[in-house]
């Protein structure tokens, strides 16, 4: 994947992760890094599970949001603590 399409992954993951937890999202430049740490952390945690979502821009994003989404929640966990 390009460097472009992975930063646009990243963006669309993390204000969709940002959008569907409860609350608004970080803000472009977080929700960036949300979705980019998002990516490496979702792909790890499909691999482990034993599925992949399939190849493209979709399934990457699929992928970014469900490594952000868990991101997210750590990330409020530790603020509320």
């Amino acid at each position: 994947m390009g460097l472009l399409a992975f930063v646009v992954v990243g963006v669309i993951a993390g204000w969709l992760a940002g959008q569907v937890m409860r609350g608004g999202g970080y803000g472009v430049p977080a929700d960036l890094v949300l979705g980019v740490l998002g990516a490496f952390i979702g792909s790890w945690i499909f691999r482990t599970v034993g599925i992949w979502p399939g190849g493209g821009i979709i399934g990457a994003v699929i992928v970014a949001f469900v490594g952000a989404v868990v991101l997210v929640w750590i990330a409020r966990k530790f603020k509320r603590a």
